[in-house]
């Protein structure tokens, strides 16, 4: 018997890194899992996989309709919705303000922040009147940057404080009937795409300067999946909302120490 025995859940961003990495230890605890995911290999290998226990569709989260019809869709495959995972993201390749350009600073903000900040406030909006029906809850990846500056840059820092925010609003307007609640990451090696209105690629390398700013090792994506478990467990997290916990590997006890973080200005 698994924690989540019988949870229908809706997670988005869930082919690579810590989505699909929660979508493993999801189905593993007896959950049936949807997910939104931009790639459409990514979905396919996920049908492929796991033909019963997950239903994969593609669709982005920047979209009204993408969202609405995956919570349509996850009703559909599995009788209801009890879990909203709000998880895609971009990086923004920790780009500093003045190396950015007008138009660029102007067209990578509205590409990030429609992934990372709008795509969860959509995704919750969605999933609100199914996780009103079944008193459910949603969980959202945060991140260091969601307190901290100097992992992530102009743009992404930014909007992971806004996922901060969205968190403790969304716990305010939403009790008691449905918890709301995050994972703040550290550092891990997850593919996360980069901005494509800035050029920049995906990468899963792990720098050496980065390891050695951690306390602790650098986490693989599965050593965050357990948190997500957690959360999403009305019998051990019943008493948690509006909580982000900072699972960083002490990175916040410590501080980033960015040699590159200032200006010859």
């Amino acid at each position: 018997m698994g924690d989540l025995d019988g949870k229908r859940v809706l997670l988005t961003g869930g082919g690579s890194g810590i989505g699909r990495a929660v979508v493993d230890r999801y189905v593993e605890e007896g959950a049936q899992v949807a997910v939104l995911e931009l790639v459409d290999e990514r979905v396919e290998e996920l049908n492929d996989e796991y033909p019963d226990a997950v239903h994969a569709m593609q669709g982005d989260v920047s979209e009204w309709e993408d969202n609405q019809a995956a919570v349509e869709a996850t009703v559909d495959q599995f009788g209801g919705l009890d879990v909203f995972v709000g998880n895609a993201g971009i990086f923004d390749d920790a780009v500093h303000l003045n190396d950015l350009s007008p138009e660029e600073l102007q067209d990578g903000f509205w590409e990030l922040f429609g992934v990372n900040v709008l795509g969860y406030m959509l995704g919750a909006k969605a999933a609100l009147p199914e996780l009103i029906e079944s008193e459910g809850c949603m969980v959202f990846t945060a991140s260091y940057s969601s307190f901290y500056p100097a992992t992530g840059g102009i743009l992404y820092t930014p909007a992971k404080h806004a996922i901060a925010g969205i968190i403790r609003q969304l716990a305010y307007e939403l009790s008691p009937k449905i918890r709301v609640n995050g994972v703040a990451p550290g550092y891990s090696p997850t593919n996360l795409s980069g901005t494509d209105a800035l050029g920049q690629e995906s990468s899963s390398a792990v720098p050496e300067e980065i390891d050695e700013r951690y306390p602790l090792k650098i986490p693989m994506p599965e050593e965050y999946a357990g948190y997500y478990v957690l959360l999403a467990s009305e019998r051990d997290s019943r008493a948690s909302t509006g909580t982000i916990i900072e699972a960083d590997s002490g990175l916040s006890i410590r501080g980033a120490d960015d040699p590159a973080g200032g200006y010859d200005l």
